[in-house]
């Protein structure tokens, strides 16, 4: 049931990657070759850049659709009655900023739905694509909380398909790249996962697996 509802919003193919760390010369090295005036790498064959036809096929995500835009609402009644309707509870916020919703909370709230009926199986797909949008898609540093405003998105079930949610992962990427590339940044956040993948696809010499020995290519390629 989970996995109809998650191919109807177009999250399936992404909630099977998992996630990929400690590849910091790989990051230092491109985000050393970013320039923010054209958002591309300058490397010695020319620019490159990471595409909407890469994120579709890496992610898996739609790419076409209604833009992923609204308002940002920091009160604490826009994020108590968003996460009512959607987790259908009071959230844990971040206790430095009240819009932050803890990510283990939301897997605790979606692990416990029994699944019985159609709103509970929606709701814990609702968790789990939150989860997703703060762990994967649209990371901070801190890859422990999720930003409320991306809760009324997720409230029409019907119409969380009909967004642009790669459009929106890539101008994500774009944005943490030229933010990295400032001399006084020390961090990076962003969809990390689809950089280090769409370098070792673009470039398999500096692949940490040799293609020959890997499976082949499905989508969401990351998953390989």
């Amino acid at each position: 049931m989970v996995e109809n509802y998650l191919r109807a919003t177009g999250f399936y193919h992404v909630s099977k990657i998992g996630v990929i760390r400690e590849f910091h010369p790989l990051l230092a090295a491109l985000v050393e070759r970013w320039r923010p005036e054209t958002h591309t790498f300058v490397l010695p064959v020319g620019e490159v850049t990471v595409t909407l036809e890469d994120v579709a096929y890496i992610f898996g995500l739609p790419i076409d659709g209604e833009a992923v835009s609204g308002w940002t609402d920091s009160s604490g009644y826009f994020v108590q009655s968003q996460s009512h309707a959607i987790f259908g509870r009071e959230p844990e916020v971040s206790s430095s900023s009240k819009s932050y919703i803890k990510l283990g909370w939301v897997r605790r709230v979606r692990d416990a739905e029994p699944l019985d009926t159609e709103d509970s199986v929606r709701r814990y797909v609702r968790c789990h694509i939150f989860c997703l949008l703060g762990s994967t898609l649209f990371t901070d540093k801190s890859t422990a909380y999720a930003h409320a405003k991306y809760l009324p998105l997720l409230r029409d079930f019907d119409r969380i398909h009909t967004y642009s949610w790669g459009s929106a992962c890539l101008a994500h990427l774009y944005r943490a790249l030229c933010r990295a590339s400032r001399f006084d940044t020390k961090e990076m956040d962003g969809p990390l996962n689809l950089l280090f993948v769409w370098a070792w696809e673009r470039m398999p010499c500096i692949a940490p697996v040799p293609r020959n020995t890997l499976p082949p290519a499905e989508i969401p390629v990351a998953k390989r």
